[in-house]
């Protein structure tokens, strides 16, 4: 098991929350409707949302409890992120005519811990016990299929009528020079620290990179951004990602992007060598944290002895989730590129019903069907769904694109965060959303209209009827859909919009 660290109060209570030191597991029943591999998001709905069905349901986890979300990354990251958050506001608090005594800083320490103290109450939520009490027979152990009815843990062996792999996906090295020799830092490892590196090193500007590189630098590291591409989240819309650029350099991270040659050695302290933009940097910094790069969790698991293919990318699912072997079903960052919390939630729902009800009509739900936002919580926050626009024409679909800017939106201006956008981009003609990207301070709330919006075929003209409590940054996605019900005018329509008007006035 990962050695949870540093050893305290709050450590010890998510220990016992997620993996009871005394857990003794269950004998099991035979045979069981659905055995999950796997407690992550995935696996936990999987095996909540089945036993809450009536199933016979026995999950399994080598570890953690929680998996990457609870415990090595969307709660400790958001954690870290919001105290950073008001660090950085505190520094530029004089913008809103509040003068703060000068020294004031951050405590590493203290964040830290209170990072620690909010992911051991929430993960009560995934609970061995928790789960024990829903009906789900919860087992510690590594598994390993041994045929196509058994899987074995611990020496136990569970009889299934179905199997779900949900076993995650992991940080991997990539193959930069000397850091094999470097003692370096993944998400795995990043929120054990208790103290604040003076020079910190990221590897990977892509969301994990960009994030703590800017949450680091506003809780007072020097910190060096080093991306092999130009620019940061090279995945992203460019006009946004050059807003969050622009930001993470005023919080004084320090970006070496079009990275070569990227070298590591450790004498004193770690020097990284790299060339950016025909200049050579030799830079000495105390911790790196390493932010490119994922495996899928699938060895020890005997996926051979079942028929299960799997390449360096995960496990192979066809539409419905289920692998090569029809009995055996897979879901979240082990077999999909939408590697978030909430896609690995609603593919688990798509399992429940494909693995439990695949009769007739039923158990047909397609992965497919799903429209997935996400959302980087750097500040600003870039939230996306749907079609790029770049990929919008690649696919060789017309657009319409209708841009609003905050610096237009009374709210924004008011909250000092004037420099985002929301873009959207219909299908040419129609009005119908097919991708949507927004830059602001709460990107990761707003974009949730958007993909109601598209998950109900609403066109961005009746986004327009919307009405918004004033003043919100949302009102932006309302304007936006008057921008397109002004396009929809037509000349005649214009004239006696014209006419009635001049007759308005007239009466």
């Amino acid at each position: 098991m990962n050695a949870l660290l540093p050893r305290d109060q709050h450590n010890e209570q998510l220990e016992a929350n997620v993996h009871p030191p005394t857990w003794v597991n269950p004998a099991p029943e035979t045979p069981y409707h659905l055995v999950v591999i796997g407690a992550g998001t995935a696996g936990l709905v999987t095996a909540a949302g089945a036993a809450g069905l009536g199933a016979r349901v026995a999950l399994i986890e080598r570890d953690l409890m929680g998996g990457d979300c609870l415990n090595v990354g969307c709660v400790p990251s958001k954690g870290v992120i919001s105290s950073a958050r008001i660090a950085a506001t505190v520094k530029r608090a004089s913008k809103y005519g509040v003068n703060v005594p000068d020294g004031a800083k951050a405590d590493f320490a203290g964040v830290m811990q209170r990072m620690r103290r909010l992911r051991a109450g929430i993960s009560r939520n995934d609970a061995a016990d928790r789960f024990r009490d829903l009906g789900v027979d919860v087992y510690f152990g590594q598994a390993s299929f041994v045929d196509s009815e058994t899987i074995d843990v611990a020496g136990t062996k569970l009889q299934y009528k179905r199997a779900v792999i949900a076993t995650g996906a992991r940080a991997a090295a990539p193959p930069i020079d000397g850091l094999d020799q470097i003692d370096y830092l993944t998400n795995e490892s990043v929120f054990s620290l208790t103290e604040l590196p003076r020079r910190l090193g990221v590897i990977g500007a892509g969301p994990i990179g960009c994030e703590m590189a800017q949450s680091f630098a506003q809780l007072g590291s020097e910190v060096l951004l080093v991306e092999s591409e130009h620019g940061i989240l090279t995945k992203e819309d460019r006009d946004a990602a050059e807003i969050v650029q622009q930001a993470i350099l005023r919080d004084g991270v320090k970006l070496l992007c079009c990275g070569r040659q990227l070298k590591l050695r450790q004498d004193e302290t770690i020097r990284l060598t790299v060339d950016s933009h025909d200049q050579h940097y030799d830079e000495p910094i105390d911790q790196l944290l390493v932010a490119v790069g994922r495996a899928p969790n699938v060895e020890h698991l005997n996926l051979d002895a079942v028929g299960v293919d799997f390449d360096s990318k995960g496990v192979r699912v066809n539409d419905r989730l289920q692998t090569t072997h029809p009995k055996i079903y897979a879901a979240g960052d082990v077999c999909s590129k939408y590697q978030f919390t909430h896609a690995a939630d609603f593919m688990a729902r798509i399992v429940i019903q494909n693995a439990l009800f695949a009769v007739g009509p039923f158990g047909k739900k397609k992965a497919s069907d799903l429209i997935i936002p996400w959302a980087t919580y750097t500040s600003p926050e870039i939230a996306h769904v749907g079609l790029y626009g770049h990929e919008a024409e690649r696919a060789g679909m017309e657009i319409d694109t209708y841009v609003q800017h905050f610096r237009d939106v009374d709210r924004a201006i008011l909250e000092g965060e004037e420099e985002g956008f929301v873009k959207v981009h219909t299908k040419k003609g129609t009005g119908r959303i097919v991708g949507a990207t927004i830059v602001a301070k709460n990107a990761g709330d707003m974009i949730s209209e958007i993909t109601l919006a598209m998950v109900n075929a609403v066109g961005l003209g009746k986004i327009a009827s919307v009405i918004h409590p004033y003043p919100t940054q949302a009102e932006a996605i309302r304007k936006l859909g008057d921008q397109y019900n002004r396009t929809r005018l037509t000349p005649t329509s214009k004239t006696v919009l014209g006419l009635l008007r001049r007759w308005n006035v007239g009466q």
